[in-house]
């Protein structure tokens, strides 16, 4: 016969399960949600966009930029993986960046994490919108990806696209 389990035990059982559920839930991040494919502002000319290194439209350079893999816009100094020792100070700005991404074309901070995996595990690297067959450096708009067919959209092709992809499952008219 088992063992009785006692309080501590289920306790500490259901903390694990948590934790492995948001540890598989971290890989299953919606596209939009991403830093890379964060919606910003351009400082100068002041059109939306997706998060990129320079503006789509003007060409100028960001003043605050976000990572494209944490999301930061400063580096604490009491982070350990930074690649660059700043000892008492915080990096913004052009200070916190260590690249920019091949991909999607926003910065990645200098922390050694981000420098390693980003270019790897990039959301946008082979990102073609399906309807106009543009990819991320040809158009200034976020990407975006089918809740059906589970293709990469652009922002201007997005809502037409899944209203055409959309399948009725039966009479009741429920999708």
């Amino acid at each position: 016969m088992p063992k009785k389990k006692t309080g501590a035990r289920k306790k500490a059982e259901n903390r694990r399960e948590r934790e492995k559920q948001i540890r598989a839930s971290r890989a299953n991040i919606d596209l939009a949600k991403h830093p890379c494919n964060a919606s910003m502002e351009c400082d100068k000319c002041q059109r939306r966009q997706k998060n990129r290194a320079f503006c789509y439209f003007c060409n100028s350079v960001q003043k605050l930029p976000i990572c494209a893999q944490c999301g930061k816009t400063k580096c604490m100094m009491k982070s350990s993986d930074c690649v660059i020792k700043h000892a008492g100070v915080y990096s913004t700005g052009l200070a916190m960046v260590g690249a920019i991404c091949d991909f999607c074309e926003a910065w990645v901070c200098h922390g050694r994490k981000c420098l390693s995996t980003h270019a790897c595990i990039c959301p946008l690297a082979d990102a073609e919108c399906i309807e106009c067959e543009r990819s991320v450096w040809d158009h200034g708009g976020r990407i975006f990806a089918c809740s059906f067919c589970h293709n990469f959209l652009c922002e201007d092709d997005q809502f037409e696209h899944q209203a055409s992809c959309q399948v009725l499952e039966a009479e009741t008219f429920k999708c």
